[in-house]
């Protein structure tokens, strides 16, 4: 007689108490929902590159012969050229499959039940998710009405120790801390000084700097030569135009580097997306080039939005714009627009609620929301 178990129960609880998250739908989906066609939607919801890749991307992955071989497992090429380009050797450099991997594999590495990790919500939701899916518990330190981090609030938690739930549960053990620079939504800067207060504590600071090239500051990735608990997230999605390749790096100290070569896939990153990053890295100046149009773009598009008047925009360093939205519904607003085949990102949250979030696209683009934006009004 065959035995009877319940082979849902083998799940791990903290995965099938988790809440998924919620990707952002691709072109195809949105045309077919909205019936309209894709070259007529105006997607300003996910922050993607609206010029894409340069020119010779497409053209170095029409030339690669040898698609039928496994990719570099040591990525060698690519950390070279990533060297040149972040001021970091080589050593210090691990390609992943996104960002999104180095955070999985950082969340893996160090976590387990009993374990925590420090977020600063309103921040990228992939860190809490993460986190939740090692096990671990979450604690957030909300950051200030400006979106500034709350540095004395989170010097006073490592001090004090997190609060616990029941007198007889044991304090989790805080490990990593989440930072994002530009963050995403609210788009504003980690100052220099408040990293170095941060960097202080007693945990491994990942901070996130996927919109980093439109900032008008340096990246922090050099700080990762003289600081053993900093590590430092970087991609090819927002400024190289990649997204869909799915390419990012980290840039971590030694030690790290050593347990990250043991705990990565060996082919992590396929030969795709080391081409792409390749053929970008050769055009850094088309690059550059490109992004500095999306910053004089955000500049109009962040003064048209100051003459909405139902909408305050915040200031922002990265290649999109946080607007809270002032005596009407977002989520109309939201539809609203939708209607007319312009997307953008919708929140109702704590830190924000009753906000969207709109990318900064090509002139034309930028004309066109503004122009719905005041018909609205």
């Amino acid at each position: 007689m065959p035995l009877t178990m319940n082979i849902q129960s083998f799940l791990r609880p903290e995965v099938t108490e988790l809440d998924p998250y919620t990707p952002i739908q691709p072109f195809e989906v949105l045309s077919e929902r909205l019936g309209v066609p894709a070259s007529e939607i105006i997607k300003l919801d996910a922050n993607e590159n609206p010029y894409g890749p340069v020119p010779a991307v497409a053209e170095a992955l029409a030339e690669y012969p040898y698609y039928h071989i496994y990719p570099d497992p040591q990525q060698g090429e690519l950390r070279s050229a990533l060297s040149d380009y972040v001021d970091v050797p080589a050593a210090n450099i691990l390609p992943t499959h996104g960002a999104d991997e180095m955070l999985d594999y950082l969340c893996r590495l160090f976590l387990e039940p009993g374990d925590a990790i420090v977020n600063c919500p309103p921040t990228f939701g992939m860190y809490s998710f993460d986190a939740s899916l090692a096990g671990a518990t979450v604690i957030d330190v909300w950051r200030h009405p400006d979106y500034s981090v709350d540095v004395p609030a989170m010097e006073r938690l490592f001090r004090e120790g997190p609060p616990v739930k029941l007198s007889s549960a044991p304090r989790p053990r805080i490990k990593l801390l989440f930072l994002t620079s530009p963050n995403n939504p609210s788009g504003n800067w980690l100052a220099d000084d408040d990293l170095h207060r941060l960097l202080a504590l007693p945990a491994l600071v990942v901070l996130d700097e996927a919109y980093v090239e439109f900032a008008d500051y340096p990246s922090r990735a050099p700080w990762v030569l003289d600081r053993d608990n900093l590590v430092v997230l970087r991609t090819f999605s927002k400024a190289a135009g990649i997204a869909g390749l799915r390419l990012g790096y980290g840039v971590c100290p030694p030690w790290l580097m050593e347990q990250l070569w043991k705990f990565k896939q060996p082919y992590n990153v396929n030969v795709a997306a080391t081409v792409a990053g390749l053929a970008s890295l050769r055009h850094v100046d088309q690059i550059r080039a490109t992004v500095d149009k999306l910053k004089e773009e955000r500049a109009l598009l962040f003064a048209g939005l100051r003459q909405i008047p139902y909408l305050e925009p915040q200031p922002s360093q990265a290649n999109f714009i946080l607007c809270r939205v002032l005596g009407r519904d977002a989520a109309a607003l939201k539809l609203a627009l939708e209607r007319r085949g312009v997307l953008v990102r919708y929140y109702r949250k704590p830190g924000l609620d009753n906000c969207i979030r709109i990318s900064v696209g090509r002139p034309v683009e930028t004309e066109r929301v503004l122009a719905l934006l005041m018909e609205l009004a």
